[in-house]
């Protein structure tokens, strides 16, 4: 009866045995999956690592261009303000020529104004003489045909000569006048003609400043543009990058959980090594009853 009783033990155990062989066996198996599973997270967390790296390189590359284009931004801002002063200043000189072309044309306006004015008093004078020599010659047929009158008019023809005189001398004087006058007239237009020449030189320079200032300005706006289209790629690189690191955080957990489960698994696998050779050395006795 007991060797039967401890048969039927032994039977049971053995049977145990195999149940717990058995589970052993899908532990060993579900480990082996895991273990595979691990692995390949492992591959993917390299790969993504690698590919983390590539993108930061590819960050650092961006952030290099868009420096280098924040430099030219700044340097193209730079010249962009100089050109406006150059402009300001050609503005500043344009208006002051244009007062001086506008003082110049008053002035040659009254000038010649002045001449016409002195014209008039030319041909007066003129005709002043022309009617002094008229009255002279008169005076003369008169002295001739009347000798008693010339004592009378003696006084009156020396006054008169002495008036034709000063208005010899007045003529004289107007005519120096005018013929200075017209000299300054010429150099007035002389000065004329080169601040005209001088005017259309700086409207052509402010022209060509204007084309030029423009060209800067379509550049700055296709800079700032393209500048907003790399800051829109670095955004989504971030995101995308920060999308990675919560992958590889979600991997670290995956993985702490794995190793948590690993340990326990291990621990599960100690204990039952403990229990079969607790077993062992229990068949071992009961061989030993039995012989």
């Amino acid at each position: 009866s007991t060797i039967q009783k401890q048969r039927q033990e032994l039977q049971l155990l053995i049977a145990e045995l195999k149940d717990r062989d058995k589970e052993l066996n899908d532990m060993v198996a579900v480990h082996q999956r895991e273990l595979l599973a691990w692995e390949d997270d492992r591959q993917k967390r390299l790969t993504l690592a690698e590919r983390c790296n590539l993108l930061n390189n590819e960050l650092n590359k961006r952030n290099d261009i868009i420096k280098s284009l924040t430099k030219r931004l700044k340097f193209l801002e730079s010249q962009q303000n100089d050109s406006r002063a150059t402009f300001e200043y050609t503005q500043q000189k344009f208006k002051e020529l244009s007062q001086k072309v506008t003082d110049a044309t008053v002035h040659c306006q009254a000038l010649e104004e002045k001449n016409q004015s002195l014209h008039c008093s030319v041909l007066e004078l003129s005709a002043k003489t022309g009617q002094l020599q008229a009255r002279e010659q008169e005076l003369l047929t008169m002295l001739k045909l009347k000798d008693e009158v010339i004592l009378e008019t003696t006084d009156y023809i020396i006054e008169f000569t002495s008036k034709f005189r000063k208005l010899e001398s007045a003529l004289r004087t107007a005519k120096t006048e005018e013929f200075s006058l017209n000299e300054e007239k010429q150099d007035l237009k002389l000065r004329l003609k080169e601040l005209t020449l001088e005017t259309n030189k700086l409207k052509d320079d402010l022209c060509e400043k204007i084309k030029e200032n423009n060209k800067q300005q379509e550049e700055i706006i296709h800079l700032r543009q393209e500048n907003g289209c790399l800051r829109n790629e670095l955004a989504l690189i971030v995101e995308k990058s920060k999308r990675k690191d919560q992958l590889l955080q979600f991997a670290r957990s995956k993985q702490a959980r794995t190793d948590t489960e690993l340990s326990s698994l291990r621990q599960i696998y100690v204990k039952q090594q403990r229990d079969l050779q607790f077993l062992h050395v229990n068949l071992e006795s009961s061989q030993e009853l039995r012989q």
